[in-house]
């Protein structure tokens, strides 16, 4: 009996929600809203196969092709903001990028200034270590997060 009504409860509570209009995940800071239809700020540092920076152009390699067909999927255009790592991870928590790429791996250093995808690919590195590589977000944007995790575990990475 009481565990009916603790379902009914919770019941309650969950369509209460719903009706409120609240989502989750949320984005605190808004970046899937303010990104869809609009201009996706992507942090790029160089990184072998994984991300290449001509003189003139674009970006190249692995990742800036997933970002752009990400882009697509939110009817979003590109401002490629190259730096360094620490910059980048920096403008991910000042609000300045709205994701980094760089061939990062899942035990990257800047975890404390940015969130991370789920690992979407993996390589071995010259010791024969296993990378698993992930993409950097601005940290709590969890709606956002959420669709780019979900188009990356779509995509098969050719490496």
């Amino acid at each position: 009996m009481l565990n009916i009504r603790g379902a009914a409860a919770g019941l309650v509570l969950l369509l209460g929600l719903t009706s409120c209009g609240i989502t989750i995940p949320q984005d605190p800071d808004g970046t899937l809203e303010r990104v869809s239809g609009a201009t996706l700020r992507v942090g790029v540092t160089e990184n072998a196969e994984w991300v290449q920076l001509p003189r003139a152009g674009d970006p190249a390699g692995i990742e800036p092709g997933l970002v752009e067909e990400f882009a697509e999927t939110l009817d979003a255009t590109i401002e490629w903001v190259p730096g360094s790592e620490h910059e980048l991870a920096q403008d991910l928590s000042h609000g300045q990028l709205d994701m980094a790429i760089g061939g990062f791996a899942a035990d990257t250093p800047w975890i404390k200034e940015a969130g991370i995808t789920r690992p979407y690919a993996e390589t071995r590195d010259e010791r024969g270590k296993t990378v698993k590589h992930v993409m950097l977000v601005p940290m709590g944007e969890n709606a956002f997060l959420l669709k780019l995790d979900q188009f990356l575990q779509a995509q098969e990475v050719e490496l």
